[in-house]
């Protein structure tokens, strides 16, 4: 679906929201100039941003979110109001009877105000009821075809990527950042590797759990180039808070070739020989580099780190500074990972990040 059409149940939202807002502020509710698409750095999103969307996906999920907001919102000011005048509300003197007793009366008045009530009431829910499954049926499969699968295992506190195609050579491994094309839907598999996780980039679409021993599958579409910030969403541990991930919506040109820098392997410098030689012993048995003796599958795949803009599942920058300490002690950065402070001395550390920022 392209980012300019718009379905019933997102004009449904949009009246909505435009009434509420209309209302809110007293003035008249004007169409939004179109905005410009911003270059891929300059958009980081909140990772709980889920008020807001930027995909086919997103738009008819943010105007119900939206809608039903504002109906909630509405139903608890008119009962505010409603219990406020009973309380206020002042009867006349009532008519006692010979002995002091008072005649028990129908209300006439207040039934009307209950056949109203309910009337309306079951109106709201019967809408609000067809527009969620209007936006479920909508949102549950893409409107154009996926031009490949992203296979997304999350781990104890990272995010395994494994980009899939047709042909098995252009197989390649990423971790915690993940790369899409501007107005194309992305089919993702969703697996557990160790325990359950739930996988959220609230910008462009739902919550999507990943379980051990299951394949879980949802898809994404961004409308524009930027970067969204994604997150766990189910409490899977001790840096549960620290499980984060970002995924870059490129345009077409710019996403294909970072593709094809992807598929390269490392060719790290003479200069690095002696660093990359300490990292093969010393990190080589849980970590991929390719195009070395490293050949670990149980931690991130680290042939290309330099791209990304974090490391540790998004608990530190992607800088000398932030590598330096990430290796010399993970549990202080990160409690709890599976990382192990590896004891180098303060030489051999330099060569092992020497050689790191040689991986772009």
């Amino acid at each position: 679906m392209s980012s300019g059409r718009r379905s019933l149940p997102f004009l449904l939202g949009a009246a909505v929201l435009s009434a509420g807002a209309a209302a809110a502020w007293g003035r008249p509710v004007m169409a939004a100039a179109p905005m410009a698409p911003a270059p891929t750095e300059s958009l980081v999103s909140s990772p709980t941003g889920y008020m807001t969307g930027f995909g086919s996906k997103a738009y008819p999920v943010v105007a119900l979110t939206w809608g039903l907001t504002i109906i909630s919102v509405a139903v608890v000011v008119i009962i505010a109001i409603m219990v406020l005048a009973a309380v206020l509300k002042r009867r006349g003197p009532a008519q006692l009877g010979p002995i002091g007793e008072a005649p028990v009366l129908p209300e006439k008045a207040g039934m009307n105000f209950i056949t109203i009530g309910v009337g309306i009431s079951s109106v709201v829910l019967v809408v609000s009821l067809v527009w969620t499954v209007a936006v479920l049926a909508q949102v549950n499969q893409p409107a154009g075809a996926e031009p490949f699968t992203i296979e997304v295992t999350g781990r104890q506190w990272w995010w395994d990527v494994r980009y899939v195609t047709a042909d098995p050579t252009h197989v390649f491994r990423t971790a915690n950042e993940i790369h899409i094309p501007v107005g194309r839907p992305v089919r993702f598999e969703l697996k557990g590797g160790d325990v359950i996780h739930s996988f959220w980039v609230p910008a462009l679409g739902g919550k999507t759990d990943t379980i051990p021993g299951q394949t879980n599958v949802t898809w994404l579409e961004a409308d524009r180039p930027a970067r969204f910030a994604g997150r766990c969403t189910e409490y899977c541990g001790l840096q549960h808070a620290h499980m984060g991930l970002e995924l870059v919506a490129d345009p077409p040109a710019r996403f294909a070739a970072w593709w094809a820098d992807q598929q390269r392997s490392a060719s790290p410098p003479p200069a690095a020989a002696q660093g990359e030689a300490l990292f093969v012993v010393k990190c080589g048995s849980c970590h991929t580099v390719r195009g070395t003796q490293a050949l670990g599958q149980t931690a991130p795949d680290l042939t290309h780190l330099m791209t990304r803009r974090l490391i540790a599942g998004g608990a530190a920058a992607n800088t000398p500074a932030g590598l330096s300490g990430w290796i010399a002690n993970p549990q202080g950065v990160k409690p709890g990972t599976l990382m192990p402070t590896l004891y180098l001395s303060g030489p051999e550390l330099g060569q092992v990040r020497d050689f790191l920022e040689t991986l772009k």
